[in-house]
């Protein structure tokens, strides 16, 4: 559900349902133009069986996404913004209307939001679950201390989801949405996009689980794949924006 401005009170948006597919890293890829399994696209691509090479959409560099967000809020003015405190004075004499926005907003504890007009938004941790395996906990900033080294490894057509666990203070963040872009040898291989929803400040933390997927196989599904992912709002706000490294093996790795 968004929460906008409108003159001095809050208006209520229904909620928009994004028809997205979900996917991290090796999950079926999801294309600005096609819907294309990942595995597929690594097989129609990876014909070049001389090189490494996948003979796909080369960026401008590696670890970076020169395309524009497609955010239908650009140079819309949403007018100004106000804290909580401020909403749930507006309109106080209006007892239907306060104990409207009261509803809206939970049972939120007032007393530790301040008088912050911008949300804060913090990814606490990414968890890798897969089936017969223990959770691959990740924690927010990635601990590497090489940044080439590849952070964690997954078997190729292992089956596995994931997870996010964030908090979010201060204000209700309206639109929390997730992209991740997957390379390979330089080469983009996958983008996607997801819309998390909108939050309000909470002292627990949120978490967000997403569909089982599978890994892509095969000889030319395996090695070293870089990613970039980040968590931006409806306001354009980025929470987080991290690059890092993981491998596609033929197997699970041996436990340290």
């Amino acid at each position: 559900m968004r929460i906008v401005l409108k003159g001095q009170s809050i208006v209520e948006v229904l909620p928009i349902e994004f028809e997205t597919i979900w996917s991290f890293t090796m999950s079926a890829a999801v294309s600005a133009t096609k819907d294309v399994p990942f595995n597929a696209h690594l097989e129609e691509d990876l014909k070049n069986k001389g090189t490494n090479i996948l003979v796909g959409e080369p960026d401008h560099a590696e670890g970076t996404d020169s395309e524009p967000e497609d955010d239908p809020n650009l140079g819309l003015d949403l007018g100004p913004q106000f804290s909580l405190k401020e909403h749930l004075e507006k309109d106080k004499d209006d007892e239907s209307l306060r104990k409207w926005k009261e509803q809206l907003l939970g049972s939120i504890d007032l007393s530790a939001v301040g008088e912050n007009k911008e949300p804060e938004v913090k990814i606490v941790s990414l968890t890798i679950i897969s089936p017969g395996r223990p959770d691959l906990i990740l924690p927010i900033p990635f601990n590497s201390d090489n940044a080439k080294k590849s952070i964690f490894s997954l078997k190729e057509g292992s089956q596995y989801r994931l997870k996010f666990s964030f908090t979010v203070s201060d204000n209700i963040v309206s639109g929390l949405k997730y992209t991740n872009v997957v390379w390979k040898t330089g080469v983009r291989v996958d983008k996607t996009k997801k819309m998390l929803g909108t939050y309000i400040p909470s002292q627990e933390p949120y978490t967000y689980e997403l569909e089982e997927e599978t890994t892509p196989s095969g000889l030319f599904a395996r090695g070293t794949y870089s990613a970039r992912t980040k968590f931006i709002d409806d306001d354009s706000k980025c929470y987080l924006d991290t690059s890092y490294h993981f491998e596609i093996q033929k197997s699970w790795p041996r436990p340290v």
